[in-house]
C-alpha cells in the first residue's frame, strides 16, 4: 500500500499554557489531585472527525512531557490553540520541523494571525466542520504541506461527533468540558468571539449533547461538567428547549453531573430560564461585567449590563443556586478620573469572592483594535507574547492610553489591593455563604467514592488554610463554621472560592509589585513608549496570534485545531 493510503498515526499536542497567570489555579489542581483544570475539548472533538481508521494519540503538555520519541513515532502531528498556548505551541512547531515530523495547525490563535505560524507544513484555519474534510482529502491524495481555511460562521455544529471522551484520563482534571452553542449576539467592542464564531448563536441538537453525556457516564466520569459556550443564553429559545431533556436526564441519571458555565449576565431577568438552569443543577456562573461604569458600557457597547443594578442581578443568581466569578477590566478610553473606587465598591456589593480583574488588551480582529490603530494608537507588537509574560493582568495596555498611564496602573493596583485584602474577601465569601440557595434533588445517588475524596480534599484545605497561611486562619474558621451552621448546602461554594484564593492571593500580591515596578519606571523616566501602527498599517507584522486572553483552560472553542 502507497504512502498516500496508508492510515497515518496522529499525534495530537495541546501546547502548555501560560504558568504565571490569574487562571493557573495551581493550590486547587494540587488538592484535588488533578494536573490541568480541563482536557484539551477541541483536540478530542477533532480526534473524532477524522477518518475512523486514523490512528489517534494525545499529548496534553499541561499534563505530560512530550518527547522526541512520541514526535518521531507520529506520520502527523496535530497542534493549536489560543494566545495563552501561543509561545508553547511554537516550540511544539519548532520541534516537529527539526525532527521531520509534518505538523498541521490551526485554532482560534492561528485562525487570527496564521502568519506567525508559517514554519508548520498545514495552516487549517477556522471551525473544523467546515473545512477538515479537505484536509483529510489532501492528506490521503499525497500532499505534505498546505493552507486551508473555512467560510466564516457556517459550520454546522449539529454535525458534530461526540468528542473521543475516551483519550482523556479524567483524574488528570478538575472538570470535563462540553460544548451546547458556538457564538455571541452582544457585540462588545473588545471580545473577538463575534469574530471568530459570529453573532447567531449555532447550537447542538438535544440527542447531540445528552448523547455526549451518556458517553461520559458511561466512561465513569462523576461530578463536575463545564458547558464551555462563551454566552449558554445567547440563543435563549434553543436553551430553553434543551433544558427540559437536560433535568430529566439528571433525574433518570441519579444526578451524576454539577454544571458550571458563562453566560451574560441578563440571564438574571429571566426567571424561567433561572429555575431550568437551577433544576438541571448548573452550580457556577462566569460572567462578564468589566466595569461599574455605564459610559464605559455603552461605549464598549456591553449595552446588556446598563439600566440595571449589578450587585441585585448577581444575588438573584446565588438565590437560585449559582455562585458567581466574573472578570473586571481597567484601562477604558471612557474612565474618568480614577474608576479604582467605583469598581471596588461594585464587587463588595455584588459579594463576588473571586473577581478577575485585568487591564484592558487589545485584541487582534477585534473592534477595538481596528479603532485603536485607526486612530494611532495601537503599539507596534501589541499581540506579542512570550512564555514568561504571564496574562493581561501583566501585559495589558498595549496601546496608547488617554488617561495617563500612570494612573490607569495605580488605579489598577489599587483595585486589587482592596478586592484581594484577607478580611475584604471574606466578607464577599460571607455574602456567597448567606445568599446561595442549593437545591436538593430527591433522586441524587450519593457516590461515596467520592465522599472520600472531597472529604481528604477538604482536610488539605484546612491545612493550607491554618498551616501554610496562618493570616488567613481566623477568617477561613470563622467563614467555613458560620456556613456549616447556619448553611450547611453553600459549603461547597464557599470552599471552592477559598480554594481559588489560595492561587490568587499570592497571585495578586505578585501583580501589584510588578505594578509598582512599572510605575516607579514612569515616575522616574525610563520607561520608553514603544512604537505605534501607522493608521493606514494593514497588518501587525509579526505581532503574535492570539485568541481569547482570558482563556478558560479547558480550551472552550471548537475552532479547528489542525
Amino acid at each position: 500500500m502507497s504512502e498516500a493510503n496508508t492510515a497515518p498515526r496522529v499525534l495530537m499536542v495541546f501546547p502548555k499554557f501560560y504558568e504565571n497567570s490569574m487562571w493557573n489555579f495551581k493550590e486547587a489542581m494540587e488538592i484535588q489531585g488533578a494536573r490541568a483544570p480541563a482536557p484539551p475539548l477541541g483536540l478530542i472533538t477533532l480526534a473524532a472527525m477524522l477518518p475512523p481508521a486514523w490512528q489517534v494519540t494525545l499529548v496534553n503538555r499541561n499534563c505530560e512531557d512530550l518527547t522526541d520519541a512520541q514526535i518521531q513515532a507520529a506520520d502527523l502531528v496535530m497542534t493549536g490553540g489560543m494566545l495563552p498556548q501561543e509561545p508553547d505551541c511554537l516550540v511544539v512547531i519548532d520541534k516537529c520541523v527539526a525532527l521531520g515530523t509534518p505538523v498541521c495547525v490551526g485554532g482560534p490563535a492561528p485562525t487570527s494571525t496564521p502568519e506567525v505560524y508559517d514554519k508548520a507544513d498545514f495552516l487549517v484555519l477556522g471551525e473544523a466542520e467546515g473545512i477538515l474534510d479537505k484536509f483529510v482529502a489532501a492528506w490521503e491524495s499525497g500532499e505534505r504541506r498546505g493552507r486551508l481555511t473555512a467560510e466564516k460562521f457556517k459550520a454546522d455544529v449539529t454535525k458534530s461527533p461526540i468528542p473521543r471522551f475516551d483519550l482523556l484520563t479524567f483524574s488528570h482534571y478538575l472538570y470535563i468540558g462540553v460544548q451546547f452553542s458556538r457564538g455571541c449576539p452582544f457585540t462588545c467592542e473588545f471580545c473577538d468571539i463575534i469574530e471568530l464564531y459570529g453573532r447567531a448563536p449555532r447550537t447542538k441538537t438535544t440527542p447531540q449533547m445528552l448523547a455526549e453525556l451518556d458517553r461520559l457516564y458511561s466512561l465513569g466520569h462523576r461530578g463536575h461538567v463545564d458547558f464551555v459556550d462563551d454566552n449558554l443564553i445567547g440563543n435563549k429559545k434553543a436553551i430553553k428547549l434543551f433544558l427540559p431533556h437536560l433535568i430529566q436526564w439528571q433525574a433518570d441519571h441519579g444526578y451524576p453531573f454539577k454544571f458550571s458555565t458563562e453566560a451574560s449576565l441578563n440571564l438574571a431577568d429571566d426567571d424561567e430560564l433561572l429555575g431550568m438552569m437551577r433544576d438541571a443543577n448548573f452550580f457556577a456562573l462566569f460572567t462578564g461585567i468589566e466595569t461599574p461604569d455605564e459610559a464605559t458600557l455603552i461605549q464598549t457597547q456591553k449595552k446588556q449590563n446598563t439600566k440595571r443594578s449589578i450587585a441585585d442581578s448577581v444575588h438573584k443568581l446565588y438565590e437560585n443556586g449559582m455562585f458567581v466569578t466574573a472578570g473586571f477590566i481597567v484601562g477604558f478610553d471612557t474612565e474618568q478620573d480614577s474608576i479604582s473606587k467605583a469598581m471596588s465598591l461594585c464587587i463588595s456589593q455584588t459579594g463576588i469572592p473571586i473577581a478577575m480583574v485585568g487591564l484592558l488588551f487589545a485584541l487582534p480582529n477585534t473592534q477595538l483594535s481596528r479603532r485603536l490603530r485607526k486612530e494611532g494608537r495601537l503599539y507596534e507588537n501589541y499581540a506579542h507574547t512570550t512564555a514568561d509574560q504571564g496574562d493581561q493582568c501583566t501585559q495589558g495596555l498595549n496601546f496608547v492610553t488617554l488617561r495617563p498611564q500612570r494612573d490607569v496602573l495605580a488605579d489598577y493596583r489599587d483595585v486589587l489591593q482592596e478586592v484581594y485584602d484577607p478580611k475584604n474577601f471574606f466578607d464577599r465569601v460571607r455574602v456567597v455563604a448567606r445568599r446561595v440557595k442549593r437545591p436538593k434533588f430527591a433522586a441524587q445517588k450519593l457516590n461515596w467514592r467520592h465522599v472520600v475524596h472531597d472529604l481528604y480534599s477538604l482536610l488539605r484545605v484546612c491545612w493550607r488554610m491554618t498551616v501554610r497561611r496562618p493570616e488567613l486562619a481566623k477568617h477561613f474558621w470563622s467563614v467555613f463554621l458560620e456556613t456549616a451552621r447556619h448553611n450547611p448546602a453553600a459549603l461547597e461554594a464557599v470552599v471552592t472560592n477559598m480554594v481559588i484564593y489560595l492561587h490568587v492571593y499570592p497571585f495578586s500580591r505578585y501583580v501589584i509589585r510588578e505594578i509598582n515596578g512599572r510605575i516607579t519606571e514612569l515616575d522616574a523616566g525610563r520607561w520608553v513608549q514603544p512604537p505605534v501602527l501607522a493608521p493606514e498599517a494593514e497588518s501587525c507584522g509579526k505581532a503574535a496570534p492570539v485568541g481569547k486572553v482570558v482563556a478558560k483552560a479547558e480550551v472552550k472553542h471548537l475552532a479547528a485545531v489542525a
